[in-house]
């Protein structure tokens, strides 16, 4: 089973820290969390990223908003905004369903330039080798597979772009575009 998935991450050169995860599965669920734990004091000084990821992040919306403490960057209500142990457990369910002790075999995980967000998403566990057994340890990238197809043309994401299930989501539909036409 193929998952495509994409993280938003903050990345400083020397740490990589989670701030939210999409995923995509072949069979069609999707898993979209947002990490509660990030750190969202450091996050609000990353010009890039309060310009780009978090107002794609949930929101808060109608009398909420009045109700929402103005230093408050997302909805921490919303229930995708999880704290980081729960996102790994649901990451481990999504993955490998409910009976953990029997994992699926051949999970393929599908990522774009994904180097960083396998090292986000084992970071959810620890360290890799604390990945749950079933998870693959490392993540097949899709510019790798478009330079092996002769880099054929690719869908254009319509919107979305910057959130993670939405970037999911088109990375599904870029691999199968590709998949299609080349062999």
């Amino acid at each position: 089973m193929r998952v495509f998935y994409d993280c938003e991450f903050l990345e400083d050169g020397k740490t990589i820290e989670l701030i939210s995860i999409g995923m995509v599965a072949e069979d069609g669920r999707e898993l979209y969390l947002v990490n509660r734990d990030a750190p969202w004091r450091r996050i609000k000084k990353h010009e890039w990223l309060m310009a780009n990821v978090v107002p794609k992040l949930p929101q808060p919306h109608g009398d909420w908003r009045n109700h929402m403490p103005k230093r408050w960057p997302i909805d921490f209500n919303h229930p995708a905004v999880r704290r980081r142990e729960a996102i790994a457990d649901a990451v481990a369910i999504f993955l490998l369903g409910n009976a953990l002790e029997a994992p699926p075999e051949g999970i393929e995980l599908w990522a774009d330039y994904g180097a960083y967000d396998h090292v986000v998403l084992c970071q959810l566990f620890g360290r890799m080798i604390d990945l749950p057994d079933g998870v693959p340890m490392f993540t097949n990238d899709l510019q790798q597979e478009l330079r092996r197809r002769g880099n054929p043309p690719l869908p254009e994401q319509a919107a979305g772009v910057h959130n993670a299930l939405e970037d999911a989501r088109h990375l599904k539909a870029c691999f199968e575009a590709i998949t299609a036409s080349t062999p």
